[in-house]
């Protein structure tokens, strides 16, 4: 899902991970090994939509905590609030369970505890490892407002020293990590704001792993009292974990990798606590459970059902973790098999290669394999282990029937819920055996009509994002990170974002507006330029992004300073990307003709700072670093095209600092204006410097206007010939100061910085003038 590049990134493969490939059946029909070259770009790019989601606060929910506490952190949460729904009995009450126990009501906005399940549970109840253990998922039956009767899911681990000693429904996955138990209550009063009544365990599930257990349970809210699927109840349920090289999602005499459907009124499942509905697609088939509704699945996460109008046949849609290429949406029909085991979405993958999709055999169709219906995929970083979590993982959603919001009327929408972005597809285009539906992504505004992104709202880089909807179909979003829930209440035209004059867009190598963590690790930016060269937030990590934006549509920016300013040391606050070899992403200024630098720039603090490599307290540097671009054979001080303020001839003056070869000599354009009055205490300045290597002309700007200045170098310092740069990949970039290796302190800057900018030739003075106008229209 990548956009488009001139350039190929340092690692061409999309990760995937490999799995032994197991059978259609335990017979194992086994698919033949991968033929034809890897997949480079398995899934449709994502557009941006100009429809934006208007989204208003709905309710805040108390903190709670893992039992036992967790090391994970992306279990440390606000509440690990799981979903939202509405009663089925016209109160208007909503219900959310948090995985760490409580399974609130809702009402105007106000949760109160309903029922605590790890209390019920204790100590056997267990929620601190695994990202979906715990309290799972609540589903109340379509006639609670008569019977009172509603579902949990949630595991256990007592002590977290084992499983519980309690017999499983099934042969449990050995060796048996924790039990997921699904559990029936009976309400003595279904109108009572707090739960008393009855419980008996329906179902209880032994795995190997900590995660991908049971995820979502749920009725059917389109069936209608006398039809097949009435109160019958769907179970989506994980591979344990072990699903890669065991086979065990293809394997039909076990639940796990499947979506299940059973009759919890019913008496003819094993030991009797619910049943086996006759019409359930594999009832009598040898060695097949007869609770299995669909399998071949990793992680089966949200599923819903849609009806387009009373004569339409409601589909049921599935959004489905990938393991770590393809995030996925089923349309799902009783019998399917997803293909997991041998399948990721639609391509193959080999057990002895661990980073590669490959396409379908010529004979795919003999396998029965049911493909996706929308999909995207992952995009880690340059030289990201294709066998490590880059941090998607899809939450399914809900296709919009509403009354309110025309605008989203037939569209599927659905989250990625680390990122907390939202997007769509049009149910119409979402058809089984065709290409996959065009996603869009949806932009998001507060109430006072503030475009942000999720981040914005929760706090926090990882949102943890979940959607919900009520009986009305109005659409909700859930986010673990801060604890809250905002409901859509509006929609309206948002323009789509461009970055830079058309004119700019194929020399836009590296482009940081800091609003773009990299969802694994918040003191990482990602480059949304055409090199994807992430970037280090240096020393101060995530801490170093603040809510000041320097333009209309910035909300964020870096803070940039020097941490001690009298010992030396190596934790000043700066950003860059370095190494040794070159930066392999980089290689769009190896033997460039020109360069820019551009950037936002607002002054904090004292400038310049103490000099901590001498002893002297009076001493100060005798430079500001702002952003620049290494040289070929830097140390991480030296460059080949820097903004920055400096001293010349005993002054401090802001400059534009280059050096064509490698080795060879500097030349620096100093301005004739005080820096001071350029760029004054806390007030956002757009700053760029332009470096022609051809010509040896060098400009700098401020707010889009040429800034006069005199060149400092004598003569012809770069040794101009026509030609271009060194042919050597820059080492790295440097922001707020020198060496982003981080080995040594030089030249901070108590300043913040938004959307850097370094483009691959020099930008002319209408361009410049263009860039900063785009920014601030």
């Amino acid at each position: 899902m990548r956009t488009r590049q001139r350039w190929r990134s340092a690692v061409a493969a999309v990760a995937v991970t490999a799995t032994a490939l197991a059978g259609l059946t335990t017979a194992m029909l086994a698919t033949a090994a991968p033929v034809g070259d890897p997949i480079e770009d398995p899934a449709p790019e994502e557009k941006q939509s100009t429809i934006g989601l208007v989204l208003e606060e709905y309710a805040q929910f108390p903190k709670t905590e893992p039992i036992p506490a967790p090391v994970d952190r992306r279990l440390m949460r606000h509440a690990r609030i799981n979903g939202i729904g509405e009663l089925p009995d016209g109160s208007g009450r909503m219900y959310v369970p948090d995985l760490n126990g409580p399974l609130y009501l809702v009402e105007d906005g106000e949760p109160r505890v309903y029922l605590d399940v790890a209390a019920r549970f204790a100590p056997e109840f267990f929620s601190g490892r695994g990202m979906g253990s715990g309290f799972g998922f609540a589903a109340f039956h379509p006639d609670f407002e008569d019977n009172g009767t509603f579902y949990t899911v949630h595991s256990e681990r007592p002590g977290n020293a084992g499983p519980p000693s309690d017999p499983t429904t099934y042969p449990a996955q050995t060796p048996t990590f924790l039990h997921a138990v699904v559990t029936e209550w009976v309400a003595d009063d279904p109108d009572a704001d707090v739960f008393s009544g009855t419980s008996r365990e329906v179902m209880r599930l032994g795995f190997a792993g900590q995660v991908h257990a049971i995820q979502q349970i749920d009725f059917n809210p389109t069936a209608k009292p006398g039809d097949e699927d009435y109160g019958l109840l769907y179970l989506a349920v994980g591979d344990g974990g072990i699903g890669v090289g065991t086979g065990v999602p293809q394997e039909r005499d076990t639940p796990a990798g499947k979506i299940l459907r059973i009759d919890p009124a019913g008496t003819n499942g094993p030991g009797g606590t619910y049943g086996i509905p006759a019409s359930n697609p594999f009832v009598d088939e040898p060695g097949t459970l007869g609770e299995i509704y669909a399998i071949g699945m990793r992680d089966p996460h949200r599923f819903s059902w849609d009806q387009k109008n009373k004569r339409a046949e409601p589909r049921m849609f599935l959004g489905h973790i990938g393991e770590h290429a393809i995030e996925a949406v089923y349309d799902v029909e009783a019998g399917d098999n997803f293909g997991w085991g041998d399948r990721e979405g639609k391509y193959v993958f080999d057990a002895s290669d661990r980073c590669n999709l490959y396409p379908l055999p010529e004979d795919d169709a003999s396998y029965g394999f049911t493909y996706p219906v929308v999909a995207y995929d992952h995009d880690p970083p340059p030289g990201w282990s294709c066998t490590a979590d880059s941090g998607y993982a899809i939450s399914g959603g809900f296709v919009y029937r509403g009354r309110d919001l025309p605008a989203l009327n037939g569209k599927y929408l659905f989250t990625d819920l680390v990122e907390g972005r939202v997007f769509y597809a049009k149910e119409s285009q979402m058809r089984r055996g065709r290409d996959e539906a065009q996603m869009y992504e949806l932009a998001l505004y507060d109430t006072d009509g503030t475009r942000k992104r999720m981040p914005d709202f929760t706090g926090d880089e990882r949102a943890d994002l979940r959607m919900g909807r009520d009986a009305s179909g109005d659409l909700y979003l859930v986010a673990k990170a801060n604890g809250k829930i905002w409901k859509v209440v509006d929609t309206v035209h948002a323009p789509v974002p461009q970055d830079v004059p058309r004119s700019l867009e194929q020399n836009n190598v590296s482009f940081y507006d800091f609003e773009h963590p990299f969802q694994q690790n918040g003191a990482v930016e990602i480059d949304r330029g055409l090199s994807r060269t992430y970037l280090n937030l240096i020393n101060g990590g995530e801490d170093m992004r603040v809510a000041d934006g320097a333009y209309p549509g910035s909300n964020n920016s870096i803070q940039l300073g020097q941490v001690d300013p009298v010992a030396a040391g190596n934790d000043d606050w700066k950003a860059g990307v370095y190494d040794a070899a070159g930066v392999p992403t980089l290689s769009p200024f190896n033997g460039v003709d020109g360069i820019t630098v551009a950037g936002w720039v607002k002054m904090t603090g004292q400038n310049p700072s103490p000099n901590t490599t001498t002893a002297n307290p009076d001493d100060y540097y005798n430079a500001v670093g702002l952003a620049g671009l290494l040289s070929g054979d830097s140390d991480g001080h030296g460059v080949r095209a820097l903004l920055e303020i400096i001293q010349v001839d005993g002054e401090l003056r802001l400059v534009a600092l280059g050096r064509r070869l490698d080795g060879g000599a500097s030349q620096t354009f100093a301005a004739h204006e005080d820096w001071r009055t350029l760029l004054p205490q806390d007030e956002w300045v757009h700053l760029a410097a332009t470096f022609d290597y051809t010509t040896g002309k060098m400009a700098l700007y401020r707010n889009g206007e040429r800034v006069p200045g005199f060149y400092v170098v004598d003569g012809d310092p770069w040794q101009v010939d026509g030609s271009g740069t060194s042919a050597t990949t820059p080492r790295g970039i440097k922001i707020g100061g020198s060496f982003p290796q981080d080995t040594q302190e030089r030249n901070p800057c108590n300043c913040r910085m938004d959307t850097i900018q370094l483009l691959d030739r020099a930008i002319t003075p209408r361009e410049v003038a263009a860039q900063y106008r785009l920014m601030t229209r």
